[in-house]
């Protein structure tokens, strides 16, 4: 799935925060981003009407919780999963987390 990708400034001037905040929330996993390509980018798509999607910590937790480091749950979330339908940030963002977290539980 293609998505904009946002610095950690961005973020910060589009949930209106400070970059120390949006930090904060990468720290706590309420947000995940890359290193991959330079600074830390968050995708666009985790944030719904100048917010972070609110599903997503939880399911990054359980990501987590499974064995995926930071990159392998960003790629996971936007590829399209089988069992699914659609990328499970599609599902998260159409309000199926239960069904989303069900299937990540099993990715251990």
């Amino acid at each position: 799935m293609q998505t904009e990708w946002l610095s950690i400034p961005e973020v910060a001037e589009l949930l209106d925060e400070t970059p120390g905040r949006v930090r904060r929330l990468l720290d706590d996993n309420a947000l995940v981003g890359s290193r991959r390509e330079g600074p830390v980018k968050i995708p666009a798509i985790f944030f719904v009407d100048g917010e972070v999607l609110s599903s997503l910590r939880g399911t990054v937790f359980v990501l987590h919780d499974v064995g995926f480091s930071d990159d392998e749950a960003i790629d996971w979330l936007l590829t399209p999963e089988e069992s699914i339908g659609v990328a499970p940030i599609e599902a998260l963002r159409a309000g199926r987390k239960a069904e989303v977290r069900r299937v990540a539980q099993t990715l251990g």
